[in-house]
């Protein structure tokens, strides 16, 4: 996977909305790509700079929102709890990449010439 830069953005980004379903956008990518890094859910939102409840909340959406889980979680204990990306989740986050670059290569002629009459910000 690429590298997680918190606050990086590409050019543009896609949200994919499929069935009516919030399915994932880019900050549940980033998250799931911080937890698949940190393999912990509390690392990943402190890397993102949320809180845990935010971030457990995108979990249980982004599983919520596919037939199988993305994001597996072990409960903390004496070693602490743990999170890790399932095959499912790894496949989602990859194809999500895949089509984020697709998606800014295929629009990168226009957003150069739209760029010139957008004003600064």
């Amino acid at each position: 996977m690429g590298g997680y830069t918190k606050g990086h953005r590409p050019d543009s980004f896609i949200r994919i909305h499929l069935a009516r379903v919030n399915a994932i956008g880019p900050g549940k990518a980033d998250l799931l790509e911080a937890i698949g890094q940190t393999g912990s859910m509390a690392a990943a939102a402190r890397r993102m700079g949320m809180s845990y409840r935010r971030a457990w909340n995108m979990v249980k959406a982004l599983n919520s929102s596919f037939r199988a889980p993305l994001v597996e979680t072990v409960k903390g204990g004496r070693s602490g709890g743990s999170a890790q990306l399932t095959t499912t989740g790894d496949d989602v986050l990859r194809r999500y990449r895949r089509m984020e670059a697709n998606a800014t290569e295929a629009i990168a002629t226009e957003a150069v010439e739209f760029r010139k009459i957008i004003r600064s910000p």
